[in-house]
């Protein structure tokens, strides 16, 4: 510095002309110096730094100069030249700031122009022109003349950029008015009016600048918005005028004044700006308008925003100047638009915001002030017109146009609600709305709204809910504007031509939602009744429905009055007819509404008008419903007008004198008039009551009242009985709904009398009931019927007689002879070798040990060997002939053998040891056993042959868990079967170890396995036909336990799969070879075998070797030959079962097609190929004989047998059997045959009849025993007798050779039965009274035949008979191995079951059960039939009839096509619905109901029921655990779990039938977690994987308003409830989610989403902590927003009932995730969403992806103004800037500095990121003062263009 001391020096001197010189010479040296003497040197710094900071002005003056100098010439950096002003300036006196300023201002202009215009800094606090304001106060006032200088030296280089440039600088400024003082604000005032004045001396280039200052508007406070605007508006007039005086840049500028109008509107009318004086706003803005309409401009549609502004603010304010100031500023807007000369009728349409002004103007119109009601007037009468042209061109669409910002505002969310609602019959919504998921999503009423929802019902709910609010917080309520809104939205749809009506409601409930709202509702209601009553208006017929809102208005009670004002008008004498009986019932809902009304009303229900007005018939109608209201709404009231009630009575007016007598009803239910006194007077008007159907159902209302004091009047209640059953039961009335509803209030009176009452003074009254019931088709008549027949049943049960339990005595002839068939055929004092009469003895023998005595084991021993030495007897003497009949016939009597000799052994250890009962069995079993295969070992081949079938029989008694036995007696009987070499021991060991295989446990694989591969193997290799037959009977009898169980019965050790596989591999090897083997056998073409082989392909396994010649008939060996194909074509017959569980229905039908082609004579019947060989019909007919009642048996079970098959097939075995006894040619198949058709027809019929679905004609049933009589009693061989009475014994149900179905036990025929003349039989022979005595004497032939000695024979096989229907007969009291805890069923039956024949329970079961009931008639049609089914389902007790044969008789009555439908039936009400429901309710009591119902829920059956029998047994699983046993429970579970998982590949079912059996099926596990503890385990678990698996297949919940989403939304409503009843710990565990990773394969990401759903669907119920949801918002929120939409809007609706705080909570949560997530628009998308359902503005807001967005501006904005959340403002708004820097940084930088810089946001969010910086931005911009000014000054740097 020491080279400049001497020139600094003389600065010094107080000389200005000196000091000038210096300073001039001090930087003349600057600029020549060298460049260690140079400015940028120290000394020269130093020297710079002494000039500008001198005292001299004069010295600083020209120092400044000097210094701009050395900055133009580009000497010094302007950098530095910048920053030594800046530092001068902050440290200088006073006096100094302009010249330090102006200094800057000239080297800001230097440095723009360097920059070319394009000047940036990288913060706004580094703004030169901010580093000025900022650096002192006094640079004010220069400040702003360096900025006009700065703006006006370079508009040249584009005002656009220079704009640019300034906008930090005038943002800063204003930002900077509330951190400051006073002169803060005044500054910006001046530099805005500074920037207005150069718009108006550079006209031309203003646009920019006024584009400027309007994008500032938004950050200037709302104090100071007044005068900005007022400087804004009076520049822009002056450009405006000179603009488009000139005609340059008119649109632009036109366009320009509007946007401006429109941006401070769109700020004053922000939810979140709290109401202030805006009128001057208003005013200036109108005036702005008003200058371009008097310039000619044309009115922009871009206005419309504007009248949007204008309808929130009006609804908002509540300052009359304010309101009026409005007022004028729209109807400025109107005029204008409707004096535009281009307005057409569609553009009227098209911009109709107008009509939301209609409800807000009208509320005006009951301001006090003169002024706003004048005003008011005018708008509303401009507004008019736009409705009326709206309303008469609605298919219009309407829309808006947003302009340029996206952004919503309340107006337009109103007004695109609006539109909605509008076209919501033209064309379907896309998208549902917040108050439908607020309100219908999984909500306590949500099956309310399955369906289609409207707005009017969701209002509702949502004002219900305010209330609730309302109630338990004082100080809660709405914003003025929302129920001022509302009813804007409702106003304009009034005028909808169809949704008028819901749009009146809709006013209602917002007269409920506020009660300020009144008076405006009054005057709405006033003025739409003069708009609606005009010509030009289209929906005059919302008149009345818009006076009905008038009473709605009276529950305030100041409107009390000028609501009865109001409708006096109307009463007036001359008015006309309707409209005064209108203004009665106005008057009268008034009444119901504030009985302060009652006054007036009962002026104007005066009896005496029933007299002025008798020739008006609507007055008078008027008036009786009026006093019909009263008496039912306030019977005291009612006695008030008692002479009014009398005069409708007597008006000769049918439907007056209808509502008088139900007047005079209710007012005797209120019990305030005596019913009977009351009828003494009035009776006489009720004498013609039959003429007319409302004066019956009237009259009938009135007498059920009369039960009360029945008893006290019993001789005018005997009158009032006759008149309502004369009603009840005049059919000859017409089927009109009219009579229908005057014959069901008669029978419903019936019902309120006393059951006792009726039956004293009726006679035969039940039985007239009964008849009445059967006689009836109408479904509604039906249903009043039940109701009074189920009350009569209840009486009688409460009544009934107490039976005494009497000892059992037997009911009929032919149980006597039964029962002393022991003693006669073995009787004790002579000796008949049990070796005579081995059959008999099986069945007949029994040892007990009488003498036993505790501790001692003699008795044991001695009873075990007296039955080893009658078995070592029998099975040396019984003979089978090589007969595979014979053999199953003593197999199945060797079965009863074993069980007797068990039982005995048993009682034997009962009484020496104190063992466990299945340790008793097995030991018990083993001494058997032992015995068994000790005798087995040298035994001959006849002994041989009955011994290996007695090892069958004892496993086949054993309980199934009895493993080692079993076990033992298969390895047994396999080395016997694989002995080749002694085929005695082959055919009969197959035969057992078939049978052997269908009982082993559930566990048992590996041995069912090893016996079946066994046979099968033999099957294939022996070369007798014999064995091979044998073995086809002992497959046949393995295919009974095959696929009988699901993947939960496999064990530990055998995947679930794999095992079913291997049965399904096992099964198709048996039908395969089976019918490979029996076409190889028939040697001609067979097309249907052929198709049995090709359903099941071969496997490298079958080798059959070649089959053996088949023999001539007089062959010894020929039996042989027959007996061997009859085993295949039996074990094929047996194998249906399987087959059908299989899932291949149509092989069944085959199977069964064949096998009735096979009996000779039955061509006629089915045709198959190959059937016309005579050879095939002689060698197949036996075994068909034997394997059809199998068949058929399966057939009917699974409705798989028609009616019309019954007679055919019957026929046939008749005239077989004919044949076979006409011609008495000799030979070995004439006798086989003749034996196996009468066994098979025996047990066909028994079958048909047992099973009940088939009557079966009297004169076939008497046909054919007549041919079994001479079959036994005629010269035939021995074992012809035999198979007669097999025939006889089997049509009885005995069942004999049939192992695999047996029936019932019949019970005894009705002891006081009537013989009536019938022609068909249904149900067990034995349990008809009139075959009972038929039978008698054949079943006293066959005894006596047992008595004959002479033909040894012949008394072996009659005796043997005899037996089987003994044992049949007494198979419910032998069922069990031990007599512990058995109760005697028959007797159970027989007493509890006893109904008095007169009963109604005894009428309705007869009507069913016996098809030829003289009450029934003919024929009954389903809807009867399913009414008496209901009715006897809720019967405490039954008859005791054959309710198994009944229920399975009508539920194959449905599907027949002959059966009468009523026309008034249901149709989702079906008559074998009903029959399930019937038998669930009695199961319990009758076993055959409850075996009806385990083959019902088999699965292979239940697979082939109809869908609506399917859902309804899926819907009552509750029901059937309550009466399945363990076992078969888990069998259900299992079965329900397979259905489900083969359900979604079902092709058979459509969609939605899909969808309602997986509702069925939530429903009936909701039932079985109801009926579950927690102790059952077992059960819970199979329930839990249940409910997996229908997890598994739940559709993700959506909020799409499409009808094909109700099925959906049924699911998850099923399943929600389902979960709730579940176990807590279990709930958590399986609803429990670690990640969401869509597309990643090792997750199930729909499955995760779907629990998401559900625990928010739990959590909206209160079933799961709001906390569980919670653990769940990082991993929710980092996902994709179009991946799990549905998933944010189900956690929405659940927090929409959740409390504040964790609303809050989840508000800031989900913010703060979006500064870190890599999605962060989902997080805001859900801030927006949440904000939507919780802010006042909910019930106008779209649930659409689309405007979620862009209507946070009106939703977050609002919710965050909330008082209840202004806790949450602040941090809500820092994340929030957290996250929009983030993302801002996002959306402006490159993709490859994106990567690096933005904290992993997805790439797939670049498409969002403008959308979601603009809404953050606004929301920022809105709550800044909750942000330090250094974030204020980044947000309004960031650029939102």
């Amino acid at each position: 510095m020491a080279s400049y001391a001497t020139l600094l020096e003389k600065t010094r001197v107080p000389q200005p002309s000196i000091q000038r010189f210096a300073v001039i010479s001090v930087f003349s040296k600057l600029r020549s110096a060298p460049e260690q003497f140079g400015s940028e040197a120290e000394a020269g710094r130093e020297a710079i730094s002494f000039c500008l900071t001198s005292e001299s002005i004069t010295v600083v003056d020209q120092s400044v100069h000097e210094l701009c100098r050395l900055v133009s010439d580009s000497v010094l950096d302007l950098s530095r030249g910048l920053l030594e002003l800046q530092s001068a300036l902050e440290g200088c006196d006073s006096k100094l700031v302009s010249l330090f300023v102006k200094g800057l201002g000239f080297l800001i202009r230097i440095g723009y122009e360097r920059n070319n215009g394009n000047w940036k800094f990288n913060s706004t606090e580094n703004h030169p022109f901010v580093r000025i304001q900022s650096s002192r106060v006094e640079t004010q006032t220069e400040l702003l003349h360096q900025v006009s200088l700065f703006v006006m030296h370079n508009r040249r280089l584009g005002m656009v950029g220079v704009c640019e440039f300034l906008e930090p600088f005038l943002n800063f400024t204003i930002l900077r008015i509330p951190l400051s003082d006073s002169s803060s604000s005044l500054f910006a005032r001046e530099l805005i009016s500074s920037m207005a004045s150069l718009c108006c001396s550079s006209r031309h280039e203003a646009l920019p600048i006024f584009r400027l200052l309007m994008r500032c508007l938004k950050y200037i406070p709302g104090n100071n918005l007044e005068v900005i605007v007022k400087i804004l508006v009076d520049a822009y007039t002056v450009v405006v005028r000179d603009l488009v005086g000139t005609g340059l840049e008119v649109t632009e500028v036109h366009l320009l004044g509007v946007q401006l109008v429109d941006g401070v509107l769109f700020l004053c009318a922000s939810p979140h700006v709290q109401t202030t004086e805006q009128e001057s706003v208003i005013e200036s803005l109108k005036h702005l308008l008003a200058v371009q309409k008097d310039l000619g401009l044309a009115y922009s549609h871009d206005l419309s925003l504007v009248v949007l502004s204008l309808v929130f603010m009006l609804a908002k304010s509540t300052v009359e100047h304010e309101q009026l100031c409005i007022l004028k500023f729209l109807l400025f807007l109107l005029k204008w638009k409707t004096e535009s000369e281009n307005l057409s009728v569609k553009d009227a349409a098209g911009s109709s915001v107008e009509s939301l002004l209609l409800f807000p103007i009208t509320a005006l119109m009951s301001s006090p002030s003169k002024s706003i009601k004048v005003a008011a007037s005018k708008v509303l009468s401009i507004v008019e017109n736009f409705l009326v042209t709206v309303s008469n061109a609605p298919k219009i669409e309407v829309h808006t146009s947003k302009g340029d910002s996206p952004l919503s505002r309340v107006g337009s969310v109103v007004f695109r609600f609006m539109q909605q609602l509008w076209h919501q019959n033209d064309y379907t919504p896309s998208t549902s709305s917040f108050l439908r998921v607020a309100y219908t999503n999984g909500s306590e009423k949500q099956e309310t709204y399955l369906g289609p929802v409207t707005w009017n019902s969701l209002l509702r709910e949502h004002a219900e809910r305010f209330w609730d609010k309302k109630k338990l917080s004082a100080s809660f309520c709405l914003s003025q504007e929302i129920p001022i809104l509302l009813g804007a939205v409702a106003g304009v749809m009034v005028m909808h031509p169809s949704l008028g009506a819901d749009a009146i409601g809709s006013l209602t409930i917002i007269g409920g939602i506020d009660s300020k709202m009144s008076v405006p509702l009054l005057l709405a209601v006033l003025y739409f009744s003069n708009l609606l009553s005009r010509t030009n208006v289209p929906c005059q017929s919302l008149l009345s429905k818009l006076l009905g809102l008038l009473p709605s208005l009276a529950a305030q009670q100041v409107m009390i009055p000028l609501v009865v004002q109001t409708i006096t008008p109307m009463l007036r004498k001359d008015a006309k007819g309707l409209l005064y009986a209108t203004a009665i019932r106005l008057l009268c809902q008034t009444w119901v509404v504030n009985d302060r009304a009652f006054s007036s009303l009962q002026e104007v229900l005066r009896p005496q008008g029933f007299i002025e007005y008798i020739s008006e018939r609507h007055i008078c109608i008027s008036m009786a419903a009026s006093i019909h209201d009263v008496c039912k709404r306030h019977p005291d009231r009612g006695v008030d007008l008692i002479l009014s009630v009398q005069a409708c009575i007597e008006s000769q007016n049918c439907p007056v004198r209808a509502l008088g007598f139900q007047s005079l009803s209710h007012l005797c239910e209120a019990d305030v008039i005596d019913f009977y006194t009351a009828w003494d007077v009035i009776k006489k008007h009720a004498q013609h009551i039959k003429l007319d159907p409302l004066l019956a159902y009237s009259v009938c209302h009135l007498l059920k009242w009369g039960a009360m004091d029945a008893e006290a009047y019993p001789e005018d209640a005997e009158n009032v009985l006759n008149i309502l059953w004369e009603i009840g039961s005049s059919m000859q009335k017409p089927h009109d709904s009219q009579w229908t509803k005057a014959r069901v209030s008669a029978i419903v009176a019936l019902g309120q009398y006393e059951v006792s009452f009726m039956e004293n003074k009726f006679s035969d009254f039940n039985k007239n009931c009964t008849y009445l019931l059967f006689s009836e088709t109408n479904a509604e008549i039906l249903n009043a019927l039940e109701d009074l027949s189920i009350k009569i049943m209840i009486h009688e049960h409460s009544v009934r007689r107490r039976y005494v339990r009497e000892k059992k005595v037997p009911g009929s002839k032919i149980e006597k002879l039964l029962d002393v068939i022991p003693q006669v055929i073995f009787p004790a004092g002579k000796e008949i070798k049990t070796g005579e009469l081995p059959g008999a003895a099986l069945l007949c023998l029994s040892y007990n040990p009488r003498d036993v005595k505790f501790g001692s084991s003699r008795s044991f021993h001695d009873v075990h060997f007296q039955y080893e030495e009658a078995f070592r007897v029998v099975v040396k003497s019984l003979q089978l002939s090589r007969n595979i009949s014979l053999a199953l016939i003593s197999l199945q009597s060797l079965k009863a053998f074993m069980r007797r000799w068990m039982r005995a052994n048993i009682l034997s250890i009962d009484a020496t040891t104190k063992e466990l009962s299945s340790d008793k069995t097995s030991k018990a079993t083993n001494n058997i056993m032992k015995s068994l295969v000790h005798m087995a070992e040298e035994a001959l081949p006849r002994c041989a042959e009955n011994i290996a079938l007695a090892l069958g029989a004892l496993c086949a008694a054993l309980p199934a868990a009895s493993h080692n036995i079993k076990a033992s007696a298969s390895k047994f009987l396999l080395s016997w079967l694989l002995e080749h070499e002694h085929e005695h021991r082959q055919w009969t060991a197959g035969i057992s170890l078939g049978l052997i295989s269908s009982s082993l446990h559930v566990t048992d694989h590996k041995q069912k396995f090893q016996n079946i591969s066994g046979l099968l193997e033999v099957l294939c290799s022996s070369k007798s036909t014999l064995v091979k037959g044998a073995c086809g009977v002992g497959l046949g009898f393995s295919c009974q336990d095959l696929l009988t169980r699901t993947e939960a019965s496999a064990s530990s050790d055998i995947d679930s799969d794999s095992y079913r596989n291997q049965e399904e591999r096992l099964l198709g090897r048996i039908v395969r070879l089976l019918s490979s083997i029996l076409h190889g056998f028939l040697h001609t073409p067979c097309d249907i075998l052929e198709s049995l082989s090709a359903l099941f392909p071969p496997g490298e396994e079958d080798n059959v070797i070649g089959l053996p010649q088949l023999l001539d008939e007089s062959s010894d060996d020929f039996d042989d030959d027959t007996w061997g194909i009859a085993g295949l074509i039996i074990g094929l017959g047996m194998s249906v079962g399987a087959i059908y569980r299989a899932g291949k229905k149509d092989a069944v039908v085959k199977i069964k097609n064949l096998i009735v082609s096979w009996i000779p004579y039955a061509d006629s019947l089915k045709q198959t190929s190959g059937s016309n060989s005579k050879v095939s019909v002689r060698l197949f007919s036996v075994g068909s004989c034997l394997a059809l009642p199998i068949v058929i048996t399966f057939c009917q079970k699974v409705e798989l047998f028609d009616a019309h098959e019954v007679d055919d097939i019957i026929g046939c075995f008749k005239d077989l059997i004919s044949e076979l006894l006409i011609v008495r040619k000799s030979g070995a198949l004439r006798k086989r045959l003749l034996m196996a058709s009468c066994i098979g027809a025996g047990d066909l019929l028994g079958s048909v009849l047992n099973e009940g679905i088939h009557p079966v004609k009297i004169e076939s049933v008497k046909e054919l025993l007549e041919l079994f009589k001479k079959c036994y009693s005629g010269l035939y061989p021995p074992v012809a007798h035999f198979g007669g009475m097999l025939g006889v014994v089997n049509v009885l149900g005995a069942g004999a050779g049939n192992l695999v179905y047996s029936h019932p036990r019949p019970r005894a025929p009705p002891a006081s039965s009537e013989e009536n003349e019938i022609s068909y039989v249904s149900g067990p022979l034995l349990s008809n009274a009139y075959f009972t005595q038929q039978l008698t004497p054949v079943v006293q032939e066959i005894f006596l035949i047992a008595q004959n000695t002479k033909d040894r024979q012949l008394q072996h096989y009659a005796a043997w008979a005899i037996s089987i229907l003994r044992t049949y007969m007494r198979s419910g009291e032998s069922s069990s191995l031990s007599n512990e805890n058995q109760s005697d069923d028959s007797d159970r039956n027989s007493i509890s079951h006893n109904v008095p024949e007169h009963t109604m329970v005894m009428k309705l079961a007869q009507g069913l059960t016996n098809p030829s009931f003289p009450l029934a008639g003919s024929p009954l049609n389903i809807g009867t039939m399913a009414s008496a089914l209901r009715c006897l389902s809720h019967a405490p007790r039954l008859p005791n009839l054959d309710w198994g044969a009944t229920i399975r008789r009508l539920m194959k009555q449905e599907t027949q096509t002959d059966v009468t439908q009523s026309g008034d039936v249901p149709k989702e009400i079906t008559l074998r619905e009903e029959c399930f429901k019937f038998s669930l309710a009695h199961a319990s009591e009758f076993d055959e109901l409850l075996a009806f119902l385990d083959e019902l829920s088999e699965l292979s059956r239940f697979k082939a029921l109809e869908e609506s029998l399917q859902s309804c047994l899926l819907c009552h699983l509750g029901g059937l655990m309550r009466i399945f046993s363990g076992s078969r429970m888990n069998k259900l579970f299992d079965d329900v779990s397979c259905f489900v998982v083969s359900l979604s590949s079902d092709q058979t079912y459509s969609c939605d039938q899909k969808s309602s059996l997986r509702v069925s099926c939530w429903k009936g596990l909701s039932q079985c977690l109801e009926e579950t503890s927690l102790e059952s385990s077992e059960y819970v678990t199979k329930i839990e994987k249940c409910i997996e698996l229908l997890f598994a297949v739940l559709p993700v919940a959506s909020q799409s308003p499409r009808a094909d989403q109700m099925g959906s939304v049924k699911e998850w409503s099923e399943a929600v409830t389902c979960l709730q009843k579940s176990h807590r710990d279990w709930l958590y565990k399986f609803l429990q989610v670690s990640n969401l990773e869509p597309g990643n394969e090792k997750t199930n990401f729909q499955g995760d989403l779907k629990k998401i759903q559900a625990k928010a669907k739990l959590a909206k119920l209160g079933s799961v902590p709001f906390s569980e949801l919670g653990k769940l918002k990082a991993i929710i929120l980092n996902c994709e927003e179009s991946d799990i939409w549905d998933v944010l809007i189900e956690i929405v609706a659940a927090l929409h009932h959740a409390e504040g705080g964790i609303k809050r909570q989840w508000l800031i949560d989900a913010v703060e995730i979006s500064c870190v997530s890599s999605h962060p628009s989902t997080a805001i998308i859900f801030v927006g969403l949440l904000s939507s359902i919780c802010c006042e503005y909910m019930p106008f807001l779209n649930l659409d992806r689309s405007t979620v967005l862009s209507d946070m501006s009106v939703t977050v904005t609002s919710l965050l103004s909330d008082p209840s959340y202004e806790v949450v403002t602040e941090p809500f708004i820092s994340f929030l800037w957290t996250s929009l820097e983030r993302v801002y940084s996002f959306a402006t930088e490159s993709d490859a500095n994106a990567r690096l810089s933005s904290q992993q946001i997805a790439q797939s969010e670049r498409d969002k990121a403008p959308m979601l910086v603009k809404v953050m931005h606004y929301i920022c911009v809105a709550f800044r003062d909750h942000l330090p000014l250094e974030k204020q000054l980044r947000l309004a740097s960031m650029d939102m263009s």
